[in-house]
């Protein structure tokens, strides 16, 4: 992690910085997180660290429990269920927007970032490929000229990117994801609306299933390390 410059900001500079952490998987589901050595690794006091975490803390990515802390959120297959739903809900609402408002721009942003995740992908830079993936959906909200909707997706943007990163690491999971993408881009640019938006259903649809199916297994893992713990303990 790069030392901070100091600047009018700290709060603002410690927050992207952890965030980034977050979302890129750096820092795992569920982590504890030290404000004395996020101060230490960032080169700052603690307080733009702590104000950093509430920030963080508004946005979804953090959850601070009295008496024990501040911890990276975490996610059982239940609640990705139901991130999975809004974003659904969200996210075909600014897709009809967006077409009605400026479906030339929309057109142009989905051709430019297509042509960008086939360059990730022929390089094989998985993580390149999820951030323009994220891209990808963002553009809609953007161009959706609508800033309430824009700000009721950006209270569950950052936990779909960090899951995303998670949960999407198979390599054949990004080639099935990059062909909807392609498709929805030439859909659009072809005036077909109905079929594009039923098509990004489908889309959503597809990636919940992944991710509820990444989670559950987790979920598994989880009960099983705990109920060893717990024999363990009893054998004692």
């Amino acid at each position: 992690m790069n030392t901070l410059d100091r600047g009018p900001s700290l709060t603002d500079q410690a927050a992207q910085q952890i965030r980034s952490r977050i979302v890129r998987g750096e820092f795992q589901l569920g982590e504890p997180l030290s404000e004395i050595a996020l101060a230490s690794e960032l080169g700052v006091s603690k307080t733009p660290v702590r104000e950093a975490l509430m920030v963080l803390k508004r946005q979804g990515l953090i959850e601070v429990h009295p008496q024990r802390g501040s911890f990276v959120f975490d996610m059982d297959a239940n609640q990705v269920r139901k991130l999975s739903e809004l974003r659904e809900v969200l996210e075909l609402a600014a897709m009809r927007m967006a077409l009605a408002t400026d479906r030339q721009a929309l057109t142009r942003q989905w051709a430019d970032i297509v042509k960008e995740m086939r360059e990730a992908l022929d390089a094989d830079d998985a993580e390149c490929y999820r951030t323009l993936d994220g891209g990808f959906h963002m553009v809609l909200f953007e161009l959706a000229d609508n800033a309430y909707l824009l700000e009721a997706y950006e209270l569950i943007a950052f936990r779909v990117q960090a899951l995303r990163n998670r949960l999407s690491l198979a390599p054949s999971l990004n080639a099935s994801s990059f062909e909807d993408h392609v498709r929805l881009a030439e859909l659009v640019a072809g005036s077909d609306d109905d079929a594009a938006i039923e098509l990004m259903g489908r889309h959503i649809a597809s990636t919940r299933e992944h991710y509820l199916a990444a989670a559950k297994a987790r979920d598994a893992e989880g009960a099983a390390a705990a109920a060893k713990g717990r024999r363990r303990a009893t054998r004692r």
